[in-house]
């Protein structure tokens, strides 16, 4: 196989990873000359074509390794679709040697003041980057304005690409993900500007009030006007568990309910009772998103790797449910699109 072939795109993604690893075994001695030789557009045609063929959206980059001397990141770079593939495919990396170690998103960066790059012709230092941070509400996300000398003389496009980079660089993409909620790139300096190497910081206090597991109620109604309420982790982030992209929903109905529809006596009971045990002994890797009660029926929404005994587990107790027929739906869902109405 040449360097720089492209070949047809795979059926699925496990495939699709398969023939990534194949062709980096095959032409591994050409890569690490050419990354030793830092001929950089000979190694970008050749990653840019191989990464495109597992997804044409996934980014890519070289950066210094921690332990290995150079990283190769392959990153969903913000997008929840294809944030499992990405993880699939690190999993799935040869082991780390002295040369290369793998990341499915970009790390944060040791040194970060001392790192520079080309934006637009302009040069952009992080040592004179500021950033102004709140957190609306108190709540687990900080909204970020980020500003630099150089973001006036910079169109829409790559100033906001310019602050997403440097954030990934200040704290990791995956804590981006975690803990900052709207990016400005601000065209001037915010007045509550602080330099942007104490962001880590500011996010680590952020984080300590979100250090034990959190739920949260919330109510409100149906179309047709019944109560609904729902209980649901808090903070949400599907970026905790990258690999659990596939949906379950459990729908139990339930037989004693108030005059709002909602569990009551020994329904109430028997639902925290059945909860229980899926939790303690059914989910293993998968998680509990959210349970919603309205008309006489729990839906709880859990997100399992599909490669995972979950749906079968799921099942099995489903089948114990006494009080009517326990109905179990299954869906791929990487973006958690179906709990998305919990997320914020």
């Amino acid at each position: 196989m040449r360097l720089f072939e492209r070949k047809n795109a795979p059926a699925d993604a496990a495939e699709a990873i398969a023939d990534f690893w194949t062709w980096w075994t095959q032409v591994r001695p050409e890569i690490d000359a050419q990354v030793e030789a830092e001929n950089a557009e000979a190694l970008a045609e050749a990653l840019e074509s191989a990464v495109s063929a597992m997804h044409p959206s996934l980014m890519w980059e070289i950066a210094p390794g921690g332990t290995a001397r150079y990283a190769l990141v392959v990153s969903a770079y913000n997008d929840p679709e294809l944030r499992p593939l990405a993880h699939r495919w690190a999993l799935a990396a040869p082991p780390v040697d002295e040369l290369w170690e793998f990341h499915p998103s970009r790390q944060a960066k040791t040194h970060v003041t001392e790192l520079a790059v080309d934006v637009e012709g302009r040069e952009f230092d992080l040592s004179r980057l500021v950033v102004a941070a709140q957190a609306p509400g108190n709540g687990p996300r900080m909204n970020v304005s980020v500003f630099h000398p150089i973001f006036p003389d910079l169109a829409d496009e790559p100033r906001l690409e310019a602050a997403e980079m440097a954030l990934d660089w200040l704290l990791g993409e995956d804590e981006v993900a975690r803990w900052v909620g709207d990016i400005m790139a601000a065209e001037f300096e915010p007045i509550d500007a602080f330099p942007a190497i104490h962001l880590p910081g500011v996010i680590a206090d952020l984080a300590k009030g979100f250090a034990e597991e959190q739920w949260i109620l919330m109510e409100g109604n149906t179309d047709t006007g019944s109560r609904v309420t729902a209980l649901a982790r808090y903070p949400l982030r599907p970026v905790d568990y990258p690999l659990n992209d596939q949906y379950i929903a459990i729908s139990l109905p339930y037989r004693n309910s108030d005059a709002d529809g909602q569990p009551a006596g020994e329904s109430l009971d028997s639902l925290r009772g059945f909860e229980e045990r899926l939790v303690r002994g059914t989910l293993g890797t998968a998680v509990l998103a959210a349970h919603m009660n309205a008309d006489g029926r729990r839906t709880m929404h859990v997100y399992a790797d599909p490669k995972s005994e979950a749906v079968s587990a799921i099942k099995d107790l489903a089948a114990t449910w006494k009080e009517g027929k326990a109905e179990v739906e299954v869906a791929d869902d990487p973006s958690w699109s179906e709990v998305a109405h919990f997320l914020t």
